[in-house]
Parts: C-alpha cells; structure tokens; sequence
C-alpha cells in the first residue's frame, strides 16, 4: 500500500473509526483492526471474503462494505456474528449480490444498503429488524414491493431502478418521509394511504396522470419527471410543496396549482406549453415565493419578451431556465 492509500485513522482516546476507502485491499491481512473501533470503512476495494475478526468488534456501529466484490456466500457468515450484533449502519452497495442477506442478527439496524447489486426479490427483508430507519436497494432487479410491512419506523426507502411496476404494500410505513421509485415500470400513483411523506421521486416512469396525491399533504418535494403525463390534476392540496418537477412530460397547460402558497422550484421544462396567457393566475398563491421556473423547450419559450413576462409575474425570481438574476 503506497502513502497516498494508507489507512486514515482518527483518535480520541484510542482508534474508533478506521477508512481504508480506495486502499487497493484484497485483504485486510495487513491491516490491524483495533477492537475500539465502532466505524469501519472498506468502500472500493477488491474485497471478497470478510476477515473473521471484524465479527470480534464488539463496539462496532458502522460497516460500509460498499463497491467491493462480496458473493451471496461471502457475506453469509455475518448472520452469524453474534458479537457485533449492535451494529447500525451496514453498506453493501455496489457487489455481486444476488438476494437479501440475512441481517436478522442485527437487531438495533437504524440504515441497510444493498443497492446496485443484482438482487431480483426482496424476499428476506421481513427479517430485518424493526427498528430500521433507512432502506435502499436502488438499481437492482426487483420486481414487487414486500416483505417490508414490519418497518413501522422506516423514514427513507429508496427502489429507484428497478422493474416495479405497482406502488403496494406501503400502508403500513406510517413514519415514511421520503419515496424514491425514479425508473421503474409504474404507471399509477398509490400512495396506500400514507399522508406523511415529504419527498417522492417517480421519475422516468410510465405514469400518465399526476391524481393519487390528493391526501399526501405533508408533501414538500415531487419528482414526476420523464412520464407521459397530459395534465396536471390533483396536486391542489399539496400547500407543502416546496418544489415540483413535471419536466419531460406532455403538459400543454398548468392547471391545479394555484393555491400552493410555498412553492419555490417549478420545473415545466420539455413539455407543450404553448402560451404564458393566464400564467399569473395559475400560479397566483406562489407569486412572491417562487425563485425558480424552468420552461425552456417549450413553445411558450419562443414568445416574445418570454423572460421579462416571467420576471413580472414573479417579483422575486432569481433563475429563469439557465438564466440568473443576482
């Protein structure tokens, strides 16, 4: 290991958080594991098994196993781990993964990732603990949304880039604060009910009406970009939303967005508007607030005097497209 990847250790007393992120490992056997560490870091290295003394850390909370080479039976043996069984924090972003692993164990989990592997099912999370707060298993092959109804405490769950194609199995997520489904299969919004959600992604998905969000009140962030949507409807209820991206869609006017007093980011760029007539007024409860409007590539866009029209329907805009104002 040459000086620009050796080990970055910080000390308080003595070693608690061990970085050997892009050290080039293909194992640790050079590499002493003090057992007062509570954070361990491997990320990108060329790991393929886990060395047996990390299942001796007894103190450990965090475990980022995140862009290395781990199998399916080479990460096996941490059901077994008895030891580090506080664990919070477990990464395995970016392996071989082809399921779930069995982190049962863990019974204090607060933050579980197994994203960009190629994991088919979800099947075996209904043994993850309850106490979870944060979920991803984005850019994987799933399918269908389950085995989560347990996670009463889940805040952020992240199945972007998968192959879903239904939004089910989510009524029991009471504590969801944030939806991330950005490049699926789906083509309906089915919130199940839940009415604590601030941020949902539904991005380049196959959604042709933005209805099912009427009771989604605590909404501040919707990503709805990348769809097939013609019309605009539903959202009058979101007087949360901070920001709105409907860009790339099939949108020929704004419509049912008048009395979102908060809105700040309005993202309408890629679509068919064809006029900035009656703009004002489908706008008219964010006037003052809004900073931010995308509209370009649209026909409204080629209309004469388009950013000055803009820049009076909005007294305190501060970015018109790619234009800032200081």
């Amino acid at each position: 290991m040459d000086s620009s990847t050796e080990p970055t250790v910080e000390d308080d007393f003595e070693s608690t958080i061990l970085d050997l992120t892009s050290s080039q490992l293909r194992d640790l056997d050079s590499v002493d594991l003090p057992p007062s560490l509570t954070e361990l870091d491997l990320t990108a290295n060329r790991l393929t098994s886990l060395d047996p003394r990390i299942s001796q850390l007894s103190n450990l909370k965090k475990l980022s196993l995140r862009q290395n080479l781990f199998k399916d039976d080479a990460v096996s043996p941490l059901s077994t781990w008895h030891t580090i069984s506080a664990l919070h924090e477990l990464v395995l972003r970016d392996n071989q993964l082809k399921k779930i692993p069995d982190v049962s164990i863990f019974e204090m989990l607060l933050v579980f990732d197994v994203s960009f592997n190629e994991i088919s099912s979800l099947n075996g999370l209904d043994k993850v603990s309850t106490t979870l707060n944060e979920l991803y298993v984005s850019k994987n092959e799933v399918a269908k949304i389950e085995e989560i109804e347990h996670l009463h405490r889940l805040r952020i769950l992240e199945l972007g880039s998968n192959k879903l194609r239904v939004m089910e199995n989510l009524e029991n997520l009471s504590a969801l604060e944030e939806l991330w489904l950005g490049r699926n299969r789906i083509r309906t919004i089915n919130l199940c009910g839940l009415k604590c959600i601030k941020k949902l992604s539904l991005q380049s998905n196959r959604l042709t009406s933005t209805t099912g969000l009427e009771e989604c009140v605590a909404l501040e962030e919707l990503y709805l970009s990348h769809n097939g949507i013609a019309k605009m409807e539903g959202l009058s209820t979101l007087i949360n939303l901070r920001v709105l991206d409907v860009a790339s869609n099939k949108l020929t006017e704004v419509n049912d967005i008048e009395n979102l007093p908060k809105l700040e980011d309005l993202w309408l760029n890629d679509n068919q508007i064809t006029s900035l007539d009656n703009f004002a007024e489908a706008v008219a409860s964010s006037r003052e607030k809004l900073i931010t409007i995308y509209l370009e590539r649209n026909p409204c866009a080629n209309s004469p005097n388009y950013i000055s029209t803009l820049r009076q329907i909005f007294p305190n805009i501060e970015q018109v497209d790619s234009e800032i104002f200081a």
